[in-house]
């Protein structure tokens, strides 16, 4: 059986209710949750960041070992041309031995360099795990003090929360597709998520621009949807407004006092 309008308002009312208190636990959460997640990508940063470290230092004393056994070949061919000066049979034989042990002395010059300008970039880097190590730290404190502040407050309202969610899945059941999902549009197009508004004071809830006379009697009436002409906001109701009586004056009469003569 299909619902009337009034009751599709009805049904509206009550699921905005429900959406609203959900938004208030949510408010009670604050920014925690987009910190947490900043601070888990922070952190995932500071680690990347830490293992990109390591790999350069790595590679920095693989070089530093390749530039070691270069020394070491040269080395041992400067003692094999030493060897060989010793059964020179002239002085160009002499003369090019002695250049191939000068050639094998300055890459040993240029090796021991290598390993000087490495061992330098390894302390820099070094010092930058260090430092991003304390930062790592420090987030990491930061994170888990985030952390147990969320899941206390989630702890605490977590009931709470499980029984709104199945009354809103209850109320949504009431509402065909069409209009639940115009509901849901407008929740997430409106700042406070209030898409569904009562007129108060005669305007909209929602908005505040006044409803004219003739919407407010249709409203009244709940025979048809009526939407905020500047908000596009559902209006479900009019409340009425409360004229409070002042009390009446009470007249004071003044005494006159006859003067004597």
């Amino acid at each position: 059986m299909e619902s009337t309008v009034a009751q599709k308002l009805d049904a509206l009312k009550k699921l905005q209710g429900i959406d609203s208190k959900l938004d208030d636990i949510k408010k009670v959460r604050g920014a925690l949750p987009d910190e947490v997640a900043d601070l888990e990508d922070e952190i995932a940063g500071y680690e990347t960041r830490i293992q990109k470290f390591d790999d350069n230092v790595q590679a920095i004393k693989d070089e530093i070992d390749a530039a070691k056994q270069g020394i070491k070949e040269s080395e041992k061919l400067i003692a094999k041309y030493g060897e060989q000066q010793m059964n020179v049979r002239n002085n160009r034989e002499y003369d090019a031995i002695t250049k191939e042990v000068e050639l094998q002395q300055l890459d040993i010059q240029i090796h021991e360099k290598k390993i000087k300008e490495a061992q330098a970039k390894i302390e820099e880097k070094e010092k930058g795990i260090e430092e991003t190590k304390a930062l790592h730290e420090d987030r990491l404190k930061d994170l888990d003090a985030k952390r147990s502040e969320l899941e206390n407050i989630e702890s605490e309202t977590e009931e709470e929360v499980a029984k709104l969610e199945k009354d809103r899945e209850k109320a949504l059941k009431k509402l065909e597709d069409r209009l639940a999902a115009s509901y849901e549009r407008l929740r997430g197009n409106v700042r406070n998520g209030l898409a569904v508004v009562p007129v108060k004071r005669g305007a909209c809830g929602g908005c505040f621009n006044t409803v004219p006379p003739q919407r407010q009697a249709d409203i009244r009436d709940r025979k048809k949807l009526i939407v905020c002409e500047h908000c596009g906001r559902i209006l479900t109701d009019v409340e009425e407004e409360i004229v409070e009586e002042k009390p009446k004056k009470k007249r004071t009469t003044r005494k006159t006092t006859a003067k004597k003569k």
